[in-house]
């Protein structure tokens, strides 16, 4: 499930690496003005629309709420559209889900070495691991991280609230209080030419501190 908003440039790749394997890839489009529902439709995504931008969290509980109302869903995988997370990692929580009769894999670009998000990155988002931890009752690494493996049980326990950068903390809050098992998994997070352009890394951290001090 991949909440979208403006990625036309990339959305039809991140697509197409996910449908081999994965039958169902759920885009929810919030609301973009680049023509990026209509790309992830012809690229085989399913979709979901909301008429304007929403934020991420208001997405997440959209394709979440979506995914539900199917009998067969199994797991939800929590997937960004901007290319900076692997297939081959969603489908290792997948596995280890299974394996281990898990609710919830969180993934973590701290666990190891191959992800290097930048020294002032770095600061915010353990800053923003810190809080969260102190806020929930998870004890994480990496806790603005979207890529997410989410077993139906817990899923349904899930109502987001925050729509902006908050929700991040606010689904890991919702996901600790069922008291259903999980882990965490090292993960590589691509941080490409195309979202360094974008100056996504710095904004998603301004937005974070700012979420922080509200929260």
């Amino acid at each position: 499930m991949i909440p979208l908003y403006n990625e036309a440039d990339v959305i039809a790749e991140v697509i197409a690496g996910l449908r081999p394997h994965f039958e169902h890839v759920v885009c929810v489009d919030d609301g973009s003005r680049d023509g990026s529902a209509a790309i992830a439709a012809r690229a085989g995504a399913q979709l979901v629309q909301h008429p304007v931008n929403l934020g991420q969290g208001a997405a997440l509980q959209t394709g979440i709420s979506f995914a539900l109302t199917h009998p067969e869903c199994e797991y939800i995988v929590t997937f960004d559209a901007d290319g900076q997370h692997r297939v081959q990692d969603a489908l290792d929580m997948l596995e280890l889900a299974r394996a281990e009769d898990l609710a919830v894999v969180f993934g973590s670009r701290f666990l190891d070495d191959r992800t290097n998000p930048g020294w002032i990155k770095k600061v915010i988002l353990k800053t923003a691991v810190w809080v969260t931890n102190l806020t929930t009752s998870l004890r994480l690494t990496d806790a603005h991280n979207g890529l997410r493996v989410i077993r139906r049980d817990a899923a349904e326990q899930i109502e987001l609230k925050q729509d902006r950068m908050a929700h991040a903390t606010e689904i890991v809050l919702e996901l600790g209080r069922t008291g259903l098992p999980w882990k965490e998994h090292p993960v590589e997070l691509l941080y490409t030419d195309y979202s360094k352009a974008k100056g996504q890394s710095v904004l998603n951290s301004v937005n974070i501190l700012v979420d922080l001090v509200v929260r």
